[in-house]
């Protein structure tokens, strides 16, 4: 099933998100294959845009590669990646105070930054200038009292990696970085300072630059209605599909419209062909 309101438009480029587009959990999702399919057949180039911040690009690939998605990591662009050029920018030089995972600490150490890690892992030693939230599975409440002790006392500006508080796996959906980012930033009693992936505007730039696209020429396809469709804004073409979290009455309140609803990536080929809702 296709609802569609937008016109036909030849496509120089694809954003595709990653969990509930593509795969779900290890898991590639029906439909995918051809969808992917009729992307290659067009020659769009593709960008996986994920806002998974635990892995680098090399490591997401080979995930897809194992879910029977053929990936470059040439061909990906994260949370993590996003947060790095962010921090980059923002806090060049300065040591980060982590509410995260390894894989999240080990992007922004070969990035250049020293890290130090909250909760369990004990206080840190020396003094930090920013504080990166992001999803955890061993957040605890030791975790977040430590965090929040740090970054009052510190007046640590918080930054979050992405502000998914739900992120699809093959058993159900599991608190994501947004829930995380919510526990601290209420406690602290602050707003963060920035929350990147997607729809943040660094993150609009860097898969743009990547695909080497201008934004009307680009497609973006994704589960979620306040991250994958707001990355489109109002000149990329969006396609909401119904395979991950978004369901009828997510579509119904939200204010974030798409240009298209499809039930699976498979469905991109009538988008790409102009026949959406014919």
């Amino acid at each position: 099933m296709i609802d569609a309101v937008a016109p036909f438009v030849q496509f120089q480029g694809a954003i595709l998100d990653v969990d509930g587009t593509v795969v779900r959990g290890e898991e590639r999702l029906p439909g995918a294959a051809e969808g992917l399919a009729a992307l290659a057949s067009r020659s769009i180039p593709r960008l996986f845009v994920s806002n998974n911040p635990t892995r680098p690009a090399t490591a997401y690939a080979e995930k897809l590669r194992r879910a029977g998605v053929d990936a470059a990591p040439s061909e990906i662009l994260t949370a993590g990646a996003s947060t790095v050029a962010y921090l980059g920018r923002h806090h060049t030089g300065e040591t980060v105070y982590l509410v995260g995972e390894r894989g999240l600490r080990e992007q922004l150490e070969s990035a250049g930054f020293d890290v130090v890690v909250a909760g369990r892992h004990g206080n840190p030693e020396r003094g930090a200038d920013v504080a990166v939230v992001s999803i955890d599975r061993e957040f605890d409440y030791d975790t977040l009292t430590t965090a929040v002790r740090t970054i009052r006392t510190e007046e640590l500006p918080v930054v979050g990696t992405d502000p998914d508080a739900v992120i699809p796996a093959a058993a159900g959906d599991v608190p994501g970085s947004g829930s995380m980012i919510a526990a601290v930033a209420d406690a602290v009693e602050r707003e963060p300072e920035a929350v990147l992936g997607k729809p943040h505007e660094i993150t609009r730039e860097l898969a743009l630059d990547r695909l080497d696209c201008d934004p009307a020429d680009c497609l973006v396809v994704g589960d979620r209605l306040d991250t994958d469709i707001a990355l489109g804004g109002e000149q990329m073409t969006t396609v909401l599909v119904r395979s991950g979290v978004a369901d009828e009455s997510r579509i119904e309140r939200s204010s974030v419209a798409p240009d298209y609803v499809v039930d699976s990536l498979a469905d991109v080929r009538a988008v790409l062909d102009g026949d959406a809702g014919e």
